[in-house]
């Protein structure tokens, strides 16, 4: 199992990151500042450090810099409010391997989080690993082709996002806070219908009873195709 370290003070976002990771499958541990972030990389043996630049006692661009210039070479991620292009360039430059803004969809924070374990393991990986299927749907996640039957469906990002949700999770039912979480991230605004209407541009595309809805609870995606 993959071991993460997320070096990130805000409690809300640090327990939303631990949430979605344990549930995709990762190993999670939470730094509250900047030390002990460095102590942890240095202590610990993790995959990936996912790091937050205003952290107190020593801020993000402190810890990037003492764990290069200490020979570190853990993919580290840089999560930050700040959007500004010069900050972004600096941050790479400085070593960092990818920066992504806050608010931050959990999916796309989870496809750089693979990308990077990807690129830091010696064996490439195999095709099928970048397939996921159900029924006669087949999603891949490297090219993002979307197969349905024999059609090709053309998907925004956001359903994108929500079916490789359900595929990852075939029987099981999303509550729709379930969804805003993976999707629109933590800063969603509860009670928003967003997921509903998302659900029915997939409905469209892929076809309008490839999608159970669950009265009172949320969405399941169909085991078997239709007909």
């Amino acid at each position: 199992m993959k071991q993460i370290l997320i070096a990130e003070d805000e409690e809300r976002i640090a327990a939303f990151l631990e949430k979605g990771l344990k549930a995709a499958g990762f190993a999670t541990t939470v730094a509250k500042n900047g030390a002990e972030a460095v102590i942890a990389v240095f202590d610990g043996n993790f995959d990936l450090l996912i790091l937050d630049l205003g952290l107190p006692e020593k801020n993000g661009w402190t810890v990037l810099e003492e764990l290069r210039g200490q020979g570190q070479n853990l993919p580290i991620l840089i999560l930050s409010a700040y959007d500004d292009i010069k900050d972004k360039v600096a941050l790479l430059d400085g070593g960092a391997n990818d920066y992504i803004s806050k608010p931050f969809s959990f999916q796309e924070l989870l496809a750089r989080i693979r990308v990077q374990l990807r690129n830091n393991n010696c064996a490439p990986a195999r095709s099928e690993e970048m397939l996921l299927s159900v029924g006669d749907i087949v999603v891949n996640l490297l090219t993002r082709e979307i197969r349905v039957g024999d059609r090709f469906v053309e998907l925004s990002a956001k359903e994108f996002a929500i079916l490789e949700t359900f595929l990852r999770a075939p029987k099981r039912i999303m509550t729709r806070e379930q969804l805003l979480d993976r999707v629109w991230g933590y800063n969603h605004e509860p009670g928003s219908n967003v997921v509903d209407v998302y659900v029915g541009y997939l409905r469209k595309k892929l076809g309008s009873d490839r999608i159970e809805t669950v009265r009172g609870v949320g969405y399941r995606l169909k085991q078997q195709p239709p007909g």
